[in-house]
């Protein structure tokens, strides 16, 4: 029935629908992490009633999209199931867009090939290939999120001696999650384009010292800089003391790769489901999934990705 609507009052009613369920999603973030219905009416200005409607469509929604075990789309009425599952909720929040039932969504995994042909479109566009390719690779070959690349600096990548570190460790201020977790730089395709990175930074006098060591890099500088030898800019958000940081850069970097790549519907977090993918295909199981990745609760790796299961036809099939 809106056929004669302009495209502006159209781009006008999505901006304001976008904006409400953005709304909706903060409401159900703020519950699930202990505040009542009636704390979060006051501070988003609704009635009581309206806040507990629009977290139930929300959760709802998100039960049904992206699959969260044990929540189901009547659980999801329920404050007590909802804040049981908190942080599988967080974790499915990354990769879902309000509104966008039945839509894909930061939701395919890419095969081999798929990644081979976006690193050959990649190195042909863009004007700094080593370091994209580098950080295009690094997504897919450890799983660490945009922030936590942007921190990593060459101690985390380099022993003292030049040497690769097989099994580093994410430490601490870099991890989004404040807890340290192995990392581990064992992909030769990564080492071979990383390596030709640091070359040309050192021709480029980029993070430099006069040791010998550490591939005469600066250990303490970033290990992606830009042209002018700067890391990518984190700021801080939120509200004081909540020690909550974005780094826009990285971020609008990982969209550029992609759109270079000519890849559609992926993003940095559905890399991080492809490497989830990957791992249950050589055998891996929740618990090691959620360590390589620091995710604590099995049911947020769930959120990710549930692990394949065969079907009871399979299972029988020729037991003997």
């Amino acid at each position: 029935m809106r056929k004669n609507t302009k495209p502006h009052d159209r781009n006008q009613d999505m901006a304001g629908e976008n904006e409400t369920a953005m709304q909706s999603v903060g409401m159900l973030k703020a519950v699930i992490s202990g505040e009542t219905y009636e704390v979060v009416a006051a501070r988003f200005g609704k009635s009581r009633t309206a806040v507990e409607r629009r977290i139930k469509v929300v959760a709802a929604q998100l039960s049904k999209v992206v699959g969260i075990q044990g929540l189901s789309e009547e659980g999801a009425a329920f404050v007590r199931r909802l804040r049981m599952h908190r942080g599988a909720i967080l974790t499915a929040l990354e990769s879902f867009e309000p509104g966008s039932a039945g839509r894909p969504h930061d939701t395919r995994i890419l095969s081999s090939e798929e990644i081979a042909q976006a690193v050959l479109r990649i190195k042909g566009r863009s004007s700094r290939p080593w370091h994209d390719i580098a950080l295009f690779y690094l997504l897919f070959a450890t799983g660490a999120r945009p922030l936590e690349i942007a921190r990593l600096e060459v101690r985390d990548y380099l022993d003292a001696d030049g040497r690769v570190r097989r099994e580093s460790q994410l430490r601490a201020e870099v991890a989004i999650t404040k807890k340290p977790r192995s990392l581990y730089f064992t992909s030769t395709r990564l080492d071979e384009v990383l390596t030709l990175y640091l070359q040309e930074r050192l021709a480029l006098n980029l993070g430099v010292h006069t040791a010998e060591t550490f591939r005469g890099l600066d250990p303490g500088s970033r290990l992606f800089l830009s042209a002018t030898g700067e890391g990518f800019r984190i700021t801080p958000y939120g509200k004081e003391g909540q020690l909550r940081f974005l780094c826009r850069p990285i971020l609008e970097t990982y969209d550029k790769l992609f759109r270079y790549a000519e890849i559609k519907n992926v993003s940095a977090r559905s890399a991080r489901r492809t490497v989830v993918s990957r791992l249950y295909e050589r055998g891996a199981d929740e618990d090691q999934v959620g360590l390589l990745l620091g995710i604590s609760e099995r049911s947020a790796v769930r959120a990710l990705l549930s692990r394949p299961k065969p079907t009871i036809d399979d299972l029988v099939d020729e037991l003997i």
